[in-house]
């Protein structure tokens, strides 16, 4: 069981990173869509 709850654990963290990475893109380019359209800087 110890196998199984650790090959779990392994397994479950970078699809964890990756979905919080496409939030974290997917952010960023509505704020850049946003910015274009209203004609303001990104920075």
């Amino acid at each position: 069981m110890n196998e199984l709850m650790l090959s779990a654990y392994i397994l479950v963290w970078p699809a964890i990173a990756a979905l919080i990475l496409v939030m974290l893109v997917v952010s960023v380019i509505r704020d850049y869509r946003a910015a274009k359209e209203t004609g303001e800087d990104m920075v």
